[in-house]
C-alpha cells in the first residue's frame, strides 16, 4: 500500500490500496488520454482522442499544433471518462499526470489538468514518468510483479531496463543515436511511405523476403544499440535502385529482420546475465509484429513473456494510472513541473 500526503487542505497521509480509483491523464505527444484504473490493474475506463490525421498531412507531429489540440480535447476526455467508469470525482483516490518526457506544451496540459482536479477535489497528486508508465501498462490484467528484464521501444526511446523491484529500476542498455521507432519513421520516409510509417512499413515487411538484403547490426559495447547506420544502409539501398523498380516490401523486411533480430541478442544476453526469467515488451513498437513475434518466442525456452495488448502499446492513460499505483519514484509534490528528455 502506498500512503501519500499532498492534498491542498488535508492533514491524513490517503492510502492507495487495491480498491483505490485513480484516474490519469497523458498528453505528452499527439494523443490526448484519460482513464480510470482500480487497484492498477483493472481499467474501468480508457479514452483516447487521437491526432494521428491531423498530422498525417505534415508528416509528423507539429508540437504547436498538437498542444492546441490537447487544450480542445482534455475537458471531453475527462467527461468522458467519469462516464464510462460510473463514477463521480469525490470517487476518486489520488489523480495523476504525466510530467515528461515528452513535448512540453503538450504536457502542460495534461499536467495542469490533473493537478487541477486534484486541488478541486482535495485528493492527492501523483506525477508520472511517461517511460515507466510504458513498463506499467504491463500490469494492467495480468499479475506481473518485479523482478523483471523490460525492453523498452518507442519513437524516441530504446531501452533494458532491469526493474528489481517496484522502487528499483536501472538502465543497462540504451540507444546512443535512433529510438527503434525514430528509425523506422526515417527508413519509411525513405521508401515513400506516408506517416505514420512505422506501422506501415511493419504491415509492408509480412509481404517481403527478411532475407532479401544483408544490412548491418552496428557493433555497440555493452547493451546499447545504434540505428543511425542501419538507416543509412537502407539510405544507400535505395539509391542503388535509381532508375528501377524499388522492392519496398523486401526492403522492410530485411530492414525490420535486421532490428528485431539486434533487439532480441541483447535482451536475452541480458536475460541471461540477470538471472531473470520474467520479460516484458513495453512502448510503441511493442506492438510491431516481428519484435513481438520473436520475444514471444523466448516463451519456448523457458521465459515468461509479457506484452500489453495493443491498445495500451501506444500512449494511454491507463498506463498511467497504474504506474501512479505500483511505482514508488513517483512525483508526489503538486508544483513539480514538465520536463522533454528522459
Amino acid at each position: 500500500m502506498k500512503k501519500i500526503k499532498n492534498t491542498l487542505f488535508g492533514n491524513k497521509p490517503v492510502t492507495i490500496d487495491e480498491n483505490s480509483l485513480i484516474m490519469a491523464i497523458e498528453s505528452s505527444c499527439d494523443e490526448t488520454a484519460c482513464a480510470i484504473v482500480k487497484g492498477g490493474r483493472t481499467v474501468l475506463a480508457n479514452v483516447v482522442a487521437s491526432q494521428i490525421e491531423i498530422h498525417e498531412k505534415f508528416g509528423g507531429v507539429i508540437p504547436e499544433i498538437a498542444a492546441r489540440e490537447h487544450l480542445e480535447a482534455v475537458n471531453v476526455i475527462v467527461d468522458e471518462a467519469f462516464k464510462q467508469a460510473g463514477v463521480r470525482g469525490e470517487d476518486i483516490s489520488a489523480f495523476a499526470g504525466t510530467v515528461g518526457p515528452g513535448l512540453v506544451g503538450c504536457l502542460l496540459v495534461g499536467l495542469n489538468a490533473s493537478k487541477s482536479l486534484a486541488l478541486a477535489y482535495d485528493k492527492p497528486f501523483i506525477g508520472i514518468n511517461h517511460l515507466n508508465a510504458h513498463l506499467a501498462a504491463n500490469f494492467i490484467d495480468t499479475n506481473l510483479e518485479p523482478p523483471f528484464l523490460a525492453l523498452l521501444v518507442s519513437g524516441g526511446h530504446t531501452q533494458i531496463i532491469y526493474v528489481k523491484s517496484f522502487s528499483e529500476m536501472k538502465i543497462i542498455g540504451e540507444t546512443i543515436d535512433d529510438a527503434v521507432g525514430e528509425a523506422y519513421d526515417k527508413v519509411a520516409r525513405l521508401i515513400g511511405l506516408p506517416y505514420p510509417g512505422g506501422p506501415k512499413l511493419d504491415k509492408m515487411a509480412q509481404n517481403g523476403n527478411s532475407h532479401a538484403f544483408k544490412l548491418p547490426e552496428a557493433k555497440v559495447d555493452g547493451y546499447n544499440f545504434s540505428f543511425s547506420g542501419l538507416k543509412t544502409a537502407v539510405l544507400r539501398l535505395v539509391k542503388s535502385f535509381e532508375n528501377k523498380e524499388l522492392p519496398v516490401e523486401d526492403i522492410c523486411a530485411s530492414f525490420q529482420e535486421c532490428v528485431s533480430s539486434t533487439l532480441l541478442k541483447k535482451v536475452k544476453r541480458a536475460a541471461e546475465e540477470y538471472s531473470c526469467k520474467q520479460i516484458v515488451l513495453a512502448g510503441g513498437v511493442a506492438a510491431n509484429s516481428e519484435i513481438r513475434r520473436k520475444i514471444f518466442d523466448l516463451k519456448n525456452e523457458g521465459y515468461d513473456v509479457y506484452a500489453p495488448i495493443m491498445k495500451y502499446c501506444t500512449d494511454n492513460a491507463s498506463m498511467v494510472a497504474s504506474a501512479a499505483f505500483f511505482f514508488e519514484n513517483t512525483y508526489d509534490d503538486i508544483d513539480v513541473e514538465v520536463f522533454s528528455r528522459a
